[in-house]
């Protein structure tokens, strides 16, 4: 067999390195190689596994469609490496991350062999599991969009609002890629009143216990967790010391500190408006948040205008500034140009009064400063560290 790795991201290192460990012949595609256009790459060719960074409509992906190849995402290839092991997915557009983690502990809770893995952490490709555990993967849009036979024995869609429109270009065809989960699914898990066929979940339902991590939308978080623990046979009990005892994970609403009677709050990982708006519901007291990266083309318009009047300051950074701050002025609300994260914790910090929620949450992508969300939350914590 060969296979053209077309990708070297963190989950195209793991899929070639996959591969290679079962005998297959790898050869490699990537922009840093200067080969991402070069269709003989495909000659010879059994299959295409594409990191979920790259578009579709990448000459060497639409040839490799062309000549018949098969094109698979990362999430696609290690699925049937790790076969015939139970699997729950999760996506959403928000959320995915948490309730993966989540799951992992009631499993974890009651005993059983679970790994998490996909969008955000472990590539599927990396994953080595006992054969009896079972693998709770976070699925993105991206990575949905390129799996075929991929068959789950639970199926979670946490929620859906406009995402990613730089790259589906509308919400049809982002939420056609989200929807591939449940195509050969077991058991499907899904939002109440969203008109999909499953076992729904909602906000307001009767859970074993009340769920440490905070806000509403954790809430459905946790709903849905329980819904996908319950579908794959782990007890209330199990359920209910995770929901007691799991307390969030790094860049989703997570308190850096309270300084000054200020919370510091880290949402670097809501990078779209349907993300911003649950964090700010999360708290009743004054906001003032730091908007701003590169834009995922999204409307900002009636995210302006719908803001709650908890929202005491906006701080707007990066290359989106422009789009947010038209946006701002035709909803009428006041906002504060910044330019960076660094003048933003500044004059926040000038500017806030105890009671406050200092709240970054920045409703785009971070590439236009960081690599990645990650590293814009660890900035953020660095320099709320420093004040004094």
């Amino acid at each position: 067999m060969r296979a053209l790795v077309y990708g070297l991201a963190r989950s195209g290192v793991a899929a070639k390195t996959a591969l290679e460990r079962d005998g297959v012949e790898v050869v490699q595609a990537d922009a840093s190689l200067g080969n991402e256009d070069d269709l003989s790459l495909l000659d010879g060719v059994d299959f295409l596994v594409k990191n979920p960074g790259v578009p579709g409509e990448r000459p060497l992906v639409q040839e490799a469609r062309r000549r018949g190849i098969p094109v698979w995402s990362e999430i696609e290839l290690g699925w049937r490496l790790l076969r015939p092991r139970p699997f729950v997915g999760v996506t959403g557009t928000k959320g995915k991350t948490t309730t993966c983690e989540l799951l992992g502990e009631m499993f974890r809770a009651a005993g059983r062999d679970v790994v998490v893995a996909g969008n955000v952490g472990r590539p599927l490709t990396a994953v080595e599991a006992p054969e009896d555990a079972w693998i709770v993967c976070e699925l993105s849009s991206f990575q949905l969009e390129d799996v075929h036979e991929l068959a789950l024995d639970v199926a979670v869609l946490l929620n859906l609002a406009p995402d990613h429109l730089d790259r589906h270009r509308t919400f049809e065809r982002y939420r056609e890629a989200k929807l591939r989960i449940f195509e050969r699914a077991r058991v499907n898990v899904v939002p109440r009143g969203l008109g999909l066929h499953g076992i729904e979940f909602a906000a307001d339902d009767d859970l074993p216990a009340e769920p440490r991590i905070p806000g509403a939308h954790n809430r459905a978080n946790a709903a849905a967790a329980t819904a996908a623990a319950r579908a794959a046979g782990i007890g209330d009990d199990a359920i209910a010391r995770a929901l007691e005892t799991f307390s969030g994970v790094p860049h989703r609403l997570e308190l850096v500190r309270e300084h000054a009677g200020v919370r510091w709050i880290n949402d670097s990982i809501a990078t779209n408006t349907f993300a911003v708006r649950s964090g700010v519901a999360a708290y009743d007291a004054p906001v003032r948040l730091i908007l701003g990266g590169r834009a995922k083309g999204e409307d900002f318009v009636p995210f302006a205008r719908e803001l709650p009047g908890n929202v005491a300051a906006v701080y707007l950074v990066g290359e989106a500034a422009d789009e947010l701050a038209a946006a701002f002025d035709a909803a009428g609300r006041p906002y504060q140009r910044v330019g960076t994260i660094t003048h933003a914790v500044e004059t926040a910090a000038a500017e806030a009064q105890p009671g406050d929620v200092v709240l970054l949450s920045p409703a785009c992508a971070s590439y236009d400063q960081f690599a990645n969300f990650e590293e814009r939350g660890e900035e953020f914590r660095r320099l709320v560290a420093k004040l004094d």
